[in-house]
């Protein structure tokens, strides 16, 4: 019975040795609490895009979209390669319809320019086109090349 005893008293004594006190938990909580703060203070989070687009931008607003995104486009197509679709009167003034080598349509108007040329004028049923250059090379006397509606169409 002795024996029982002792070894009550000393799971007791061990029990009571691993655990904490209200007051060692609550102490042990606060630096916990307190370490977790200073790393989360300590530690800032950069986004280094390495040239890729920041996943954090608004899309829509805009910002980085300049003026003109269209007209890149169109300044790198050849005047050959074009096809008038159509002409728009708006407000007096007349602008074309062209699609392009991919099949895409694009409004160009006047001076609007081209890989090797520009928009000379734009009338009722054609676009005149004057091409300044051939395969790269400036041409000694530039060419207009008139683009016209096909009559099915107009």
């Amino acid at each position: 019975m002795i024996k029982i005893f002792y070894l009550l008293l000393s799971i007791a004594i061990i029990g009571s040795s691993s655990l904490p006190t209200a007051a060692q938990e609550t102490q042990e909580k606060e630096s916990d609490e307190i370490s977790v703060s200073s790393v989360l203070q300590q530690r800032s989070f950069t986004y280094n895009p390495a040239g890729r687009r920041d996943p954090f931008r608004n899309l829509l607003s805009g910002a980085d979209l300049k003026e003109g995104v269209a007209e890149g486009g169109i300044s790198q197509m050849s005047i050959d390669d074009l096809i008038l679709i159509g002409i728009i009167k708006f407000k007096g003034k007349l602008s074309g319809i062209i699609k392009g080598p991919q099949g895409f349509p694009y409004k160009i108007k006047t001076g609007d320019k081209f890989e090797d040329g520009f928009v000379l004028s734009i009338r009722n049923n054609a676009v005149v086109f004057r091409k300044t250059k051939e395969r790269g090379f400036p041409l000694y006397k530039p060419r207009d090349i008139t683009k016209e509606i096909n009559p099915e169409e107009r």
